[in-house]
């Protein structure tokens, strides 16, 4: 049973679908009749971030082209869970070891959020590895152009008080990790 403010979809086709983008447009009735035609519906696949930290403390990020801002930036290791993964954990697993070389360690959730509830029909996963060790060359596919960063947590802290880092979500993944580490302090 729905609640009385959830919206009905009347009818619903596709504007765009293919493995990077899938664009939704829906008929949706509102409480009260009203009817919007069309709301744009962005469907991606569930997304995993990974917080991982060596056994010194060391922040495993990647240095990457983001053409959206048009800008190189030092960012979380990230990306999407493929229909081949078994689950979010595994994806997150996957990811890191593709991006950076990195593995092995004590993996735990720490968040859970959506990316924009309002169009977006996806998941994003943040995790905290902690005691994570080189064991590969990372395998970056032909899209990837990345550096692997070792960043020292206390530096990693400031860098994300002064505003540094700018993917919204890996911000959230980052509070989501230092809550759980016990060091989010607030000002």
């Amino acid at each position: 049973m729905g609640h009385p403010f959830d919206w009905k979809i009347l009818k619903s086709h596709y504007i765009v679908k293919d493995r990077w983008l899938t664009v939704r447009a829906d008929t949706c009735e509102l409480p009260g009749s009203k009817v919007i035609e069309p709301y744009y519906i962005l469907e991606y696949p569930t997304w995993i971030n990974v917080v991982a930290l060596t056994s010194s403390e060391d922040v495993v990020l990647v240095r990457m082209y983001r053409h959206g801002i048009g800008q190189t930036v030092i960012e979380l290791p990230s990306g999407s869970v493929d229909p081949s993964d078994k689950s979010v954990l595994s994806a997150a697993k996957r990811e890191l070891l593709e991006e950076t070389g990195y593995g092995g360690g004590e993996w735990i959730e720490v968040g859970r959020l959506s990316p924009n509830s309002a169009n977006h029909t996806n998941v994003v996963h943040s995790f905290l590895a902690t005691g994570v060790n080189r064991i590969s060359e990372p395998r970056w596919d032909e899209t990837e152009f990345n550096d692997v960063v070792l960043m020292p947590l206390n530096e990693t802290i400031q860098a994300l008080q002064e505003n540094r880092f700018f993917q919204a979500l890996h911000v959230s993944a980052l509070f989501f990790a230092l809550s759980h580490l016990g060091k989010l302090e607030f000002r």
